[in-house]
C-alpha cells in the first residue's frame, strides 16, 4: 500500500512532535514543511531530511501531498485549512482548532465541500486514564454524570511569552490559558459530560501585566443531561500544580484523571513531568483498582516519550480514518465544541449574561467575541 504524502505547515516549537511523528508512522512518507521564514524553514526542514517551501500551495502541488498537519498559530488556521481543502488535502489541526467559530465554521465547511477529512489534535483523550474514565462513564458506572470539574492550576513566566512575538496577543494567539492552554481540559469534560445548554464565566488578566490576553478564567456549566460543571483556568500559579477533571455520578461514585502534574509541558521548552494517572475512583467493587492502575500508567510513560507517543498515536490514528473514508477520533465539529465554550465564556462576561448553547458566529461585530471590549 502507497504511503500517505505529508507536510507540515508552520515551525513552531511544537512542530518537532509532529515532524518525529511523521517521520515514524508507518503510513506516512513525509516530505515537505512551509513556513513563513525562508531560513527558519530551511533549518527545521534540513534537520528532517524533507523540502522546505514559504508558498502553501506550491508545496502541495509540487509534492502532491495527501494530509497536511497545521503547526501555525491558531488564527492562521482557517486560511490554511481552506486552501489545503480547496487542493483536495486532508488537513489534521493541533489544538485549538481555531481562535474564532467564525474560523472554525469556514474550516468544516471547506473540507466538506471537498470532502476531505478534517481532525484535531487532542492527544490527552489517548491517554489510558482518560480512556478508562470514558469506558466507565459509557458503561454506567457513575449512573448519569450529574457534575463535572475541569481544573488547570499551571504557570507561564515572562521567558514563554518573549519566546515567540505572537505569544500573549489577541492578533497573533487569539487569547490565553483559555485558547492555549485549558483546551484539553475543556476536550475532556464535554467529552464526558455531554452537550452544554449554558455558561457563565468571568476571566482577567491577574498577574501577566506584559501580555494582552487573559491568565485565568472562571466559569459555572448547566449541561442538558440536567448536569451541573465548572471550570477553574489559571496560568498564575508558580511553578504550577496540576491539570485535572473530574466527573461525579449520580450513583455517587466518582471518576477523575490528572492530566498534567507538576510543571506544565511546553512543546520545545519543558517536558511532561508526571505521569497522567487516575486519581479520584469510587466505581463500586472497583475501588481497590486505583493503585494498580496508577502503577500500569506510571511504568508505560516511563517506557515511552510521552511527549512524541501521543502525538503519534493520534496522527496514525488520523492516516487510517483517511484510508477507510471515515471520520477521524476528534473530527472538526467536535473541535469546535472547545472553541464553542471559550468563546461562551468571553461572550458572557462581555454580556454579564449566561450563554445559551448552540453559538454561532458573531457577523458584523469587531469585538472579537468580547475579548476586545
Amino acid at each position: 500500500m502507497d504511503k500517505l504524502r505529508t507536510a507540515i505547515v508552520g515551525c513552531g516549537k511544537v512542530t518537532d512532535l509532529h515532524a518525529k511523528a511523521l517521520l515514524n508512522a508507518t503510513q506516512s512518507d513525509f516530505r515537505a514543511l512551509c513556513s513563513r521564514s525562508p531560513e527558519k524553514g530551511k533549518r527545521v526542514a534540513a534537520q528532517y531530511g524533507v523540502t522546505a517551501y514559504t508558498d502553501l500551495a506550491e508545496m502541495i502541488e509540487q509534492e502532491a501531498l495527501d494530509v497536511l498537519v497545521l503547526c501555525t498559530p491558531h488564527p492562521a488556521h482557517r486560511e490554511a485549512t481552506v486552501l489545503a481543502a480547496s487542493l483536495g488535502v486532508h488537513v489534521l489541526v493541533e489544538k485549538p482548532l481555531a481562535s474564532s467559530l467564525a474560523d472554525c465554521d469556514a474550516m468544516i465547511d471547506a473540507c466538506c465541500a471537498a470532502k476531505v477529512r478534517l481532525g484535531m489534535i487532542s492527544q490527552r483523550r489517548l491517554y489510558a486514564p482518560c480512556q478508562r474514565m470514558k469506558r466507565a462513564i459509557e458503561a454506567g458506572k457513575i449512573g448519569v454524570p450529574v457534575l463535572g470539574t475541569a481544573t488547570l492550576l499551571g504557570w507561564r513566566d515572562k521567558v514563554y511569552y518573549d519566546s515567540d512575538a505572537w505569544r500573549g496577543t489577541w492578533q497573533e494567539e487569539g487569547g490565553g490559558v483559555l485558547v492555549n492552554q485549558a483546551p484539553h481540559q475543556l476536550d475532556l469534560l464535554q467529552w464526558y459530560m455531554g452537550p452544554i445548554k449554558e455558561l457563565f464565566g468571568y476571566w482577567d488578566n491577574l498577574n501577566h501585566p506584559y501580555i494582552e490576553v487573559e491568565d485565568t478564567a472562571v466559569a459555572v456549566i448547566r449541561f442538558q443531561n440536567g448536569g451541573l460543571g465548572n471550570l477553574i483556568l489559571s496560568n498564575s500559579q508558580n511553578p504550577a500544580l496540576y491539570g485535572k477533571v473530574l466527573v461525579h455520578g449520580s450513583n455517587g461514585a466518582t471518576v477523575g484523571v490528572q492530566t498534567d502534574g507538576g510543571a506544565m509541558f511546553i512543546a520545545g521548552m519543558s517536558d511532561i513531568e508526571e505521569a497522567p494517572i487516575n486519581d479520584h475512583w469510587t466505581v463500586p467493587g472497583e475501588e481497590t483498582q486505583l493503585a494498580i492502575w496508577q502503577k500500569e500508567d506510571t511504568e508505560l510513560f516511563n517506557r515511552v516519550n510521552a511527549m512524541e507517543y501521543y502525538h503519534q498515536c493520534q496522527i496514525e490514528e488520523f492516516f487510517e480514518a483517511v484510508r477507510e473514508d471515515r471520520d477521524p477520533m476528534v473530527t472538526g465539529v467536535e473541535g469546535r465544541k472547545t472553541v464553542e465554550i471559550f468563546t461562551a465564556l468571553y461572550r458572557s462576561q462581555r454580556d454579564r449574561c449566561p450563554v445559551t448553547f448552540p453559538l454561532k458566529s458573531e457577523p458584523g461585530r469587531t469585538d472579537y467575541d468580547g475579548r476586545l471590549s
